[in-house]
């Protein structure tokens, strides 16, 4: 079982505090400069929809697909109070359609748990093969040089609503000759009414990027970069820019 499939439960209440409206307006800016007579969006690894929801409430039409089941469903409630809206259960390295867009966005570091060279070609290449022709490819990953730079350390968060109260315990562990990371997380999770307490064991592994090899996997998928800057800020990619941005362009015809 993915272990998205946890994280269906408290996955918004751990991100409450991030800033998705800031994130959509980013990514429609992006959209404008590029493709500005987009209309439609296909997002992978849309996880509970809400990024796909904003830019919908902007005129577009976004399809989602994620492999959570679990992400899905909560993604399928926010469909109801929109026509723009749709969802699926997919994997983003094979996930296939009929249909094409102006638009395949992957964010939230979708790209970084691409962790080999075949997982990552596989994505890119469900990105081309559902543009339309000049379509734009949008996705952030770990930048490589930040990572390096800054290494990832111990974290913890705290959130809490009127049901729950969450605690997560972030332990990295660096391999760089395969440019990842392990991040091992403790989570413990309190029902408030009965206080009773589950703690769930997770390990993310993360990729991190450089610009070199995304230039040449993107290439091989028959797409351009056309920019690289540092999410959300738009500042040039530098030894301190964990989060690196990258517009890609595909075939014209």
């Amino acid at each position: 079982m993915s272990v998205f499939n946890h994280y269906s439960r408290y996955y918004d209440l751990l991100y409450k505090d991030k800033n998705y409206a800031a994130e959509a307006d980013y990514i429609h800016q992006l959209i404008q400069t590029y493709r500005p007579s987009s209309q439609s969006i296909l997002e992978l690894g849309c996880g509970t929809g809400l990024h796909a929801a904003l830019l919908a409430e902007k005129k577009y039409l976004v399809h989602g697909i994620d492999q959570s089941e679990d992400m899905i469903k909560k993604a399928l409630i926010r469909k109801a109070s929109s026509s723009k809206l749709s969802f699926a259960q997919a994997d983003v390295r094979d996930y296939r359609s009929d249909e094409k867009y102006d638009v395949v966005i992957s964010i939230f570091h979708v790209m970084s748990y691409q962790i080999t060279n075949e997982d990552l070609l596989a994505a890119f290449k469900t990105a081309q093969t559902h543009l339309k022709p000049g379509g734009i490819f949008i996705f952030d990953c770990w930048y490589g040089p930040a990572v390096l730079t800054e290494p990832p350390v111990v974290r913890e968060k705290r959130m809490e609503d009127d049901i729950i109260s969450v605690v997560r315990i972030a332990e990295p562990t660096m391999y760089p000759n395969q440019n990842c990371v392990d991040v091992n997380y403790t989570v413990r999770i309190r029902e408030k009414n009965t206080d009773k307490v589950e703690e769930i064991k997770e390990t993310h592994k993360m990729r991190y990027l450089f610009q070199p090899e995304i230039e040449q996997m993107l290439s091989l998928s028959e797409l351009s970069l056309i920019n690289a800057q540092e999410w959300l800020s738009g500042s040039e990619l530098n030894s301190s820019a964990w989060n690196g941005c990258f517009v890609a362009v595909g075939k014209t015809k």
